[in-house]
Formats: C-alpha cells, sequence, structure tokens
C-alpha cells in the first residue's frame, strides 16, 4: 500500500527528510525519528511514534513505531515522499 502527499506536504516532508541526522541516528528520539513521525502522520497512517530508524540509503528509511507497523519512507522518482508498509 502506497500512500502520497499533496504537493505543498511533500515539500515540507522532503525538507524534513533531507535535513535529518546522519544515517547512524537509529535513536527513536533522534531528529531523524522525529521528521519520520511526523511524515507518516501527514500521509495518515497509524504509527504513534517512530521508535528506530534504519537508513537504507540516500533519503530511504525503514522506521519501525511504537505500534509495531515499519514503513519505508523514501523519496520516489516523482521527487514525492511515499510510504510503503512492510
Amino acid at each position: 500500500m502506497m500512500n502520497r502527499l499533496s504537493f505543498g506536504a511533500s515539500l515540507l516532508a522532503a525538507a524534513l527528510l533531507l535535513t535529518g541526522t546522519p544515517a547512524s541516528a537509529a535513536d527513536g528520539n533522534s531528529p531523524l525519528a522525529k521528521d519520520l513521525t511526523a511524515t507518516i502522520s501527514l500521509l495518515g497512517l497509524p504509527c504513534g511514534q517512530v521508535v528506530s530508524v534504519a537508513t537504507q540509503g540516500n533519503n530511504d528509511h525503514l522506521a519501525t513505531c511504537s505500534n509495531g507497523s515499519r514503513y519505508r519512507v523514501y523519496v520516489n522518482a516523482q521527487g514525492r515522499v511515499t510510504a510503503e508498509k512492510r
């Protein structure tokens, strides 16, 4: 399942992802985890709070939520922030 943001929200979410912390930030309290929590929420997906992050590449993250959900959050080829349930 894929969800997409509106253009304005997409720009905001992309800015959040692009200004995140280094790839080693796996702590749920990191700025990257907080940005991913906001992004997933803006996409309307259930999460609660991101508790851990595994960075898979540039602007490609695997987020684990406090409710047990996991999402791949990334910028797709069209430049939109997208989340896929894992």
